[in-house]
Order: C-alpha cells, then sequence, then structure tokens
C-alpha cells in the first residue's frame, strides 16, 4: 500500500492513527460482547476504517455528516462520548434514542451527525435539505453522505444525486464499494466498471479512492471540500475497500470468497498505516502501546459501569415536538376569498412572517403550481424559496427534514395527493419517528391537493388521508373551508411536527367566503360544528361537510348536529363525544373508501367511550370499496353523498 504523506505533518499522522485504532479497538470489543448476547447486534466496520476517519477528519467540525452503520469512525472522530455511545448501544435510558433505536440510528446536532434508519439510501435527501440550508444561509459548507455500493441502486439515492446536480449543491456522495450488499456482490448490483462512472449521468464529478488508504481518503475529501465550498457542485467519491465481517454479525461470512478475504486481510487500514508510520519513525512502539491502553482503559470502564445504567421509561410524550399553539386572532378587514386564494394568502403570510421558510414542489415557481396555489409567489420572493423541483418527491420531502436539521421549515407540494406514494418511507419512517428517535422535529408541511369529483380516473382522486392516520409522530389537517384553510395552514406552518395538510380539489373555486385579509391561525385539532341539532350528529370533514350541510339545508326536519372536525390528528374526542351525549345517534362520513377508513377509528372509539349514550348503532358512510373510477357515471356511483340521505334517514329511524 503507497502512502503519499505530501506535506502532512508528523501531528497529523499520529492523529489520524490515532483516530482508526479507537474505533478498532472499539469493535473488538462489541463482537465479544455481541457473542456474549449482551448486545443484539453489530454492524462491523473493521476494515473500513479509512473511509469514514479520512471523510471525517477532511471535514470542518461543523459541517454536516450523514453516517451510516458501519461508521464508528465519524462519532469517534468527531469526538462523541464513548460512554453516551455505549448507552446507545446497549438500549438504555441516557443514549441518544432513549432505548428507542438502535446502533447509529440517531443524530447528534452537538456534533453535527445525522445518523441512518434502515431504509438504505433514505439520508441522501436529508443531505440534500441540509446542503440547501447552507446555500441559503450564504455558509460556505459542504455535506457528507455516506452510502454503499447496494445503496447506490436504491431510488433514494438516485434521486438526491440528481436533485443536488440540479441545484449546484455542496454534498461529497461517500460510496463505500465494500464489494458485497448483505450477501449480494458487487457484480449483481450494477454493471459499470466503477460506480463513478455514474456521476457523468448526473453531470458531475467523480473520484476514485483506495478505501483502505487514510491518507489518500483523507487527501481526496480535503481536496474535493475545499472546491466545493468556492464552488458548489455534487460530487461521487467512491471508496474501494472490504467488509471483513458479515452484514451483521449473526448473518457470518460463509458466503464470501475465501480468497477475497484472505487478500484484503492484508490490506488491513489499521496495521498497514501502523507499519508505514513506524518505518518513517513518526510515532513508536510505546506510542502505540500508550494509545491502546488508554483506549482500552475507556472501554472497560464503559463496561464496568453499564449494569448501573438506568432502563427505559415513558416514551409517549416524546411522540411529537413539544408545542403550545397560540392562536393569532384574526384582523377586522374582510374580503372574499376562493379555498385556492385563502391557501396561496397563507403561504405569502408565512412566507413574510418566517424568513426560514422554504416552498419547493413540482412547477410551483413560475407557472404556480397546476392548481396555481403558489401563482405569484416566486415573483415576490425569489426562486431560491419557491423552488421547482425535478419529479422526486422522496428526495424533497427528505430535504424538508434537512432544512429541519439546519432550523429552517419548508412546505412541500404533493402534486397530486396520489403521488405522495413515492415520497412514503421519507413521510413514515423520517418525518414521524425523528423525534421520537432522537429529538429532532421534522419541520415540514406536506400539501396535498385530494379527492374526487373531477373524473379525473385512479391516479389523480384519491382520497388516502387514512394510510398516514395510523402513523404516530404526524398531523393531520383536511379543511372545509376557506377560513379554516388558510388558518390551519398557517398554524401547520407554525408548529415544527410534521403535517400532512389535505386541500379537497372541487374545493379550491367552489367553496367561497369573507376571511380576514391579515395573518391569522385557526386551532389544530379542534372541531367546528356548522349546524346544531338534537336528532343525530353527522362527525365528517373536508367535501363529506358540504354534503352534509346541503342534505341538512335542504330535509331541516333531520334536526342534525353537524361536526366539522378539521383536524384528524390529533382528533377533536371531546367535541365528539358532547355531540353524540346530546344526539344518541350518530353517523361518521368520510369520501375515503369505507374499509379501513379514519371513520372506522372514529366509530370503534364512540362505541367504546360513548356506549351509553347511544340510541342506534354508530353508522357509517364512505366511497365505495374500489378505486376511484374514470367514467363520471361510475364515479358519482362511487361516492357516498348520493347514498347520504337514505343513511340519515335509516339513523333516524332505528
Amino acid at each position: 500500500m503507497d502512502f503519499d504523506r505530501k506535506h502532512y505533518s508528523n501531528e497529523l499522522l499520529a492523529h489520524l492513527y490515532q483516530s482508526l485504532l479507537r474505533p478498532r479497538l472499539i469493535e473488538e470489543k462489541m463482537m465479544v460482547l455481541v457473542r456474549q448476547n449482551k448486545i443484539s447486534k453489530w454492524f462491523s466496520g473493521i476494515g473500513q476504517e479509512a473511509v469514514s476517519v479520512g471523510i471525517t477528519a477532511a471535514l470542518e467540525d461543523d459541517e454536516f455528516i450523514f453516517p451510516m452503520h458501519r461508521n464508528l469512525g465519524v462519532f469517534t472522530r468527531r469526538g462523541v462520548s464513548l460512554k453516551k455511545l455505549w448507552m446507545q448501544w446497549s438500549g438504555g435510558k441516557d443514549g441518544f434514542t432513549k432505548g428507542r433505536d438502535r446502533s447509529f440510528h440517531f443524530g447528534t446536532k452537538e456534533h453535527h451527525i445525522v445518523g441512518m434508519i434502515s431504509h438504505i439510501g433514505a439520508q441522501n435527501g436529508v443531505a440534500v435539505g441540509a446542503a440547501l440550508a447552507s446555500r441559503l444561509k450564504g455558509e460556505k459548507k459542504i455535506a457528507a453522505v455516506f452510502n454503499g455500493d447496494g445503496g447506490t441502486s436504491e431510488g433514494d439515492f438516485h434521486e438526491a444525486v440528481n436533485l443536488a446536480a440540479v441545484w449546484n449543491l455542496p454534498i461529497l456522495f461517500v460510496i463505500e464499494n465494500n464489494a458485497y450488499s448483505l450477501s449480494t456482490p458487487a457484480h449483481e448490483q450494477y454493471r459499470c466498471k466503477k460506480l463513478i462512472d455514474k456521476a457523468a449521468g448526473y453531470g458531475i464529478e467523480g473520484f476514485q479512492a483506495d478505501g483502505n488508504n487514510v491518507l489518500e481518503v483523507y487527501d481526496k475529501a480535503k481536496a474535493i471540500g475545499e472546491k466545493m465550498r468556492e464552488n458548489a457542485a455534487p460530487v461521487l467519491l467512491e471508496c474501494v475497500t472490504f467488509r471483513m465481517r458479515g452484514h451483521e454479525e449473526a448473518s457470518g461470512i460463509d458466503y464470501m470468497e475465501e480468497k477475497l478475504i484472505e487478500e484484503w486481510a492484508k490490506k488491513d487500514p489499521v496495521k498497514n498505516f501502523e507499519q508505514f508510520l513506524l518505518s518513517c519513525k513518526i510515532i513508536s512502539e510505546e506510542a502505540i502501546l500508550k494509545w491502546k491502553n488508554e483506549i482500552q482503559k475507556e472501554i472497560d470502564e464503559c463496561t464496568a459501569c453499564e449494569p448501573e445504567w438506568p432502563e427505559p421509561t415513558s416514551e409517549i410524550e416524546d411522540v411529537y415536538f413539544p408545542y403550545v399553539q397560540k392562536a393569532v386572532g384574526a384582523g377586522e378587514v374582510f374580503s372574499e376569498k376562493r379555498m385556492i386564494d385563502a391557501i396561496r394568502e397563507g403561504l405569502q403570510q408565512s412566507m413574510e412572517r418566517f424568513p426560514n421558510l422554504v416552498l419547493m414542489g413540482q412547477d410551483i415557481a413560475e407557472y404556480g403550481g397546476v392548481f396555481k396555489a403558489t401563482d405569484g409567489l416566486a415573483a415576490k420572493f425569489g426562486k431560491a424559496r419557491v423552488r421547482n423541483t425535478p419529479l422526486c418527491e422522496s428526495a424533497v420531502v427528505g430535504a424538508g427534514l434537512g432544512l429541519a436539521v439546519k432550523e429552517m421549515k419548508s412546505v412541500v407540494e404533493i402534486q397530486f395527493a396520489d403521488f405522495v406514494t413515492e415520497g412514503f418511507t421519507q413521510i413514515i419512517n423520517n418525518l414521524a419517528k425523528s423525534h421520537y428517535r432522537w429529538g429532532q422535529c421534522a419541520d415540514v408541511v406536506l400539501r396535498m391537493p385530494a379527492g374526487a369529483g373531477a373524473g379525473a380516473g385512479p391516479f389523480h382522486s384519491q382520497s388516502n388521508e387514512a394510510w398516514f392516520f395510523h402513523t404516530p409522530g404526524l398531523k393531520i389537517v383536511y379543511p372545509s373551508t376557506p377560513y379554516d384553510a388558510k388558518g390551519l395552514l398557517n398554524a401547520a406552518i407554525e408548529d415544527k411536527n410534521p403535517y400532512l395538510f389535505f386541500e379537497h380539489k372541487m374545493l379550491y373555486r367552489s367553496s367561497r367566503e369573507n376571511i380576514p385579509s391579515d395573518y391569522y391561525t385557526v386551532e389544530v385539532g379542534k372541531a367546528k360544528r356548522v349546524a346544531e341539532g338534537a336528532a343525530l350528529s353527522i362527525v365528517t370533514y373536508g367535501m363529506g361537510v358540504h354534503w352534509a350541510k346541503e342534505i341538512l339545508d335542504a330535509n331541516p326536519a333531520l334536526d342534525a348536529d353537524l361536526l366539522d372536525l378539521r383536524t384528524l390528528l390529533p382528533w377533536d374526542k371531546e367535541a365528539v363525544r358532547v355531540s353524540v351525549e346530546k344526539t344518541g345517534r350518530v353517523l361518521v362520513l368520510h369520501e375515503a373508501t369505507l374499509t379501513g377508513g379514519v371513520g372506522a377509528e372514529i366509530a370503534a372509539w364512540i362505541g367504546e367511550h360513548c356506549f351509553s349514550f347511544l340510541d342506534a348503532p354508530v353508522m357509517r358512510l364512505a366511497s365505495l370499496d374500489t378505486p376511484v373510477p374514470f367514467s363520471k357515471t361510475l364515479e358519482a356511483n362511487f361516492l357516498p353523498n348520493q347514498r347520504l340521505h337514505e343513511k340519515l334517514l335509516e339513523l333516524i329511524k332505528f
């Protein structure tokens, strides 16, 4: 192995060696603890330490790194407390995730590290957001995000690299090519000779380094970083190395070629660098022994005190970022607005109120979005804050979390709510869980144009709020009026928790009312009584409010209480209880399909908590359990509104 020290000082070289030695000794102890069943899993990075150490040493301490589960050297090189790491690995209360997640599935903003989730590739989009925040703030900072060779097959990797290229973001995409993705060899992952061959497809630079040579990794990463800070653009850096252990310790290495293991054992990054430094008399055997003893002593102290660490306790209070809404009252100036105008006005006033707010989405800048919700905002606030995106929902939603890591806010327009499936991992596993896992708020609002009625077929008409209703950590809003749309949107943007903000497309231009011209908010989690009655209760939201109101206006004898939930997570249980107690009969109505819908949970809760008030079974009415059809005739039959009057009569006569 050829080590070219160039102009680097003896002190730096010695420090790089110590930085390699530390994770190696820790890992050797961890493998013993795995065999003793004292920790559940360990993903060994033995043989790959030069990549983590070289990259981290090359970056500035306040530049964000997005490592994976084989990058212990990132954490140790950044000075993360070994005791704190040990508590994390053992599932202790005082670990970074308080016992809620394992290994390196956490972040520490103090050390500018954001760890991975199990969904490989998802960290790339988050890195895009952090790099974007640095550019918007005028910082000359880069971000580095780690990937395995297998991870480069993920759509998240492609989306993030492409987005970073389009936006000229200073991100170092590090690929640790260690020959295997779990047990799948590299030649079954990609056909190109080198992974950096992919760089040309994105119009960016790609470099390859010997991933077992810490000096080469450090030198290349340092040169790339210096260039990117002055001329922002992403770069791929492929570090060719080898995974000497199994994917995780329990999986073994039987699938590996023995010849490869023998060849790469000779390229051990710690031993080879040690021999180089000894041969150059930069370090001594005595110094090595001293460093090993110091590190071993620290390891022994951690393992000795492990039984004394407190066990995890309550966790419910950490699902959401702690936030108490202070409602902002409406002014005295009113004007008539359609729902689409109210949403646009809310976005504009929130942009004025929060200079750190960024809007992202397909066609939202000059074009104003397909529904014109952002029309004129790019001209007013500039394309740096109102950003067109490629078709890459996952990367953009991930970028929202990355912006939040850097204390910024974002609103992402999902062009049609149906397309949110492309960003599902980021929403369910990153946005919803980040605060619960390691205390990082996900200050992101996803605007979701939803609903049927336009004859748009099964991929532009869905009401898919129930997909997310089951996910702790998210908040879900579904307004039915312009007043609520503006006030709830402003409230969602104020809150640092992640929101899905559903907007029914058929209400954009059909629903209009006088609303305050000034900035105001509506209380999240509070239902609104739209009509007062004593014979029965209708609990609904979104378009269901208009269907029910139309029926009640035409049939006043129905004498119904009409409750607009407005917020689905958290939903207003007390308002529902009060209405059910008054009427004794309740119909839960929504546009989404019946089975597994939001109405099922509400009906179950009423049956469990309000049974003594009921004079009839809790009834539900929803769309048919089919995809949304294209034909206007079929669509009309699919939707529940034509069956509503009959259902209400059935309920009231029970």
